[in-house]
């Protein structure tokens, strides 16, 4: 992170005080709205609950039965990747900095320290994929992004010694995913920090650790919000976090499904075509990692005609690529047409 920030901003270092996944997100979301005026490292726990990403089918990716038996939450997070499950075993880092080259700060510059950190515990932690980091071959961390003007938040999940049983029954894991890559479980494919380690440590020291290492040698300054400042992280808690039609949203009433996996991730994209064949409505689900909002896109396609010269002209109006996190825009028009090879 040091080689990442400008030369007159420090790090500083902040703890939500809190294992509610709605108040952490919330807390998350003012730093990234509200405080430029330094970079920020947070380090943050959630108790039992699924974090769904930011354009996934909420309902497809939970056990509701399980979920309600164990008293997990579920809560949706304001960036794209996968559904993961979190519990006091497991620690959340965010990173919340400028992007001041868009060329340069690249997603491996910012997992960079954290897979350093595990080495520097002794660890065989690299990265893999779109946004994993593994030890000894299996997933302890996954990751992702948004960007919000010249600021980009970073964030991501340690999987120090969470309880592999939980996260196996909470989550609805698509076996498309792991098609042909000879993976049978969730179980299979998820580490344990803690497992690994050649020395034991208490996840209170590994917090420690962590906060040292991420501060990139150059010391960091903790800070807390005022009382006024935690007042906006409540409101934004309880209008959006906290609610059902965030968590849930919705979706249109759709005739047409379509779904298809790429190297970028799965898109899937449901729509309702009117007559004349004009979008009515239009809703993008996946796990893709995008770090720009879809809102205005959305709001385009009414009234587009579900034709392919209609469609291509539309999305050369936009940021596709960061928008949904590398798939083209020749996938995305592929999966809204279901054209077949």
């Amino acid at each position: 992170m040091a080689n990442n920030q400008s030369a007159d901003k420090q790090i500083c270092y902040l703890e939500t005080g809190s294992t509610d996944p709605g108040y952490n997100l919330a807390f998350e979301e003012y730093i990234l709205l509200n405080k430029k005026e330094d970079h920020y490292l947070l380090l943050w726990q959630n108790d039992k609950t699924v974090v769904v990403g930011q354009y996934q089918n909420t309902i497809r990716e939970i056990n509701q039965r399980f979920v309600e038996e164990h008293g997990i939450r579920v809560v949706r997070r304001a960036t794209g990747g996968g559904a993961v499950y979190h519990d006091l075993g497991n620690l959340n880092y965010s990173f919340i900095v400028d992007l001041e080259d868009a060329e340069r700060l690249s997603k491996k510059q910012l997992i960079d320290p954290v897979v350093s950190a595990l080495q520097n515990l002794g660890l065989n932690a690299e990265i893999s994929g779109r946004n994993d980091i593994l030890v000894d071959g299996k997933k302890v961390s996954g990751t992702a992004q948004r960007i919000v003007g010249n600021r980009i938040l970073h964030h991501g999940t340690l999987l120090f010694d969470s309880d592999p049983d939980m996260i196996a029954g909470a989550l609805n894991v698509d076996p498309n995913k792991f098609k042909g890559k000879g993976i049978q479980s969730v179980q299979s494919r998820v580490g344990s920090i803690r497992g690994a380690l050649k020395k034991d440590m208490t996840l209170s020291e590994f917090w420690t650790f962590l906060k040292q290492e991420l501060a990139g040698g150059n010391g960091v300054s903790s800070m807390q919000l005022a009382a006024c400042e935690r007042i906006q992280v409540r409101k934004i808690q309880e209008t959006k976090y906290d609610t059902w039609e965030w968590t849930y949203g919705r979706s249109p009433e759709l005739n047409i499904c379509n779904k298809r996996r790429w190297k970028s991730g799965l898109l899937e994209v449901q729509l309702a075509v009117g007559d004349g064949g004009v979008i009515d409505d239009i809703a993008f689900f996946g796990d893709f990692l995008g770090t720009q909002p879809l809102d205005k896109l959305l709001q385009a396609f009414h009234g587009c005609r579900y034709k392919k010269e209609d469609l291509r002209k539309l999305l050369k109006d936009f940021p596709v690529d960061e928008m949904f996190g590398g798939i083209t825009e020749e996938e995305i028009l592929t999966t809204i047409l279901n054209i077949t090879d």
